[in-house]
């Protein structure tokens, strides 16, 4: 498997060399806004530390990215009236993954919608006042 990039768009997150959307941090994951949406309140939970994907990270990577997962995931049922979350998760470019630092996308769900198609940057007040919605659920749990 190739080795971690510490260039990838996450890590410069992380680093704050570039912009997001935050809605949640603790000592080892952030969530944060996607930008390219494939459905309202679609975000992403990535650990802090460096891992490539699934295939590399460490038990405790693991169960903390999930953990902040559930959490995400019942806030955007909360604070979105959403029916329901699909959570996927990518592994290597034969797998679909793009960004090469373990995500999970976390997508707020009602019945009968359809995901969007991948790769059409999202309405940034929209996805702005999503993230203010989704902070307030965290809030008030």
């Amino acid at each position: 498997m190739p080795a971690y990039d510490p260039d990838n768009i996450f890590a410069k997150l992380l680093r704050g060399e570039i912009p997001s959307t935050r809605v949640f941090e603790d000592d080892d994951t952030l969530a944060f806004m996607d930008i390219m949406p494939r459905a309202d309140g679609h975000l992403l939970v990535i650990p802090k530390s460096a891992c490539r994907n699934i295939l590399d990270a460490s038990p405790a990577q693991l169960a903390a990215v999930m953990q902040t997962v559930q959490k995400l995931s019942q806030a955007v049922i909360k604070a979105l009236g959403a029916d329901g979350v699909t959570v996927q998760q990518f592994n290597e470019a034969a797998g679909g993954q793009e960004v090469f630092h373990l995500h999970m996308h976390v997508l707020p769900r009602f019945e009968s919608d359809r995901l969007r198609p991948p790769g059409k940057m999202g309405d940034m007040d929209l996805i702005q006042a999503q993230a203010e919605k989704i902070r307030a659920a965290l809030a008030d749990s």
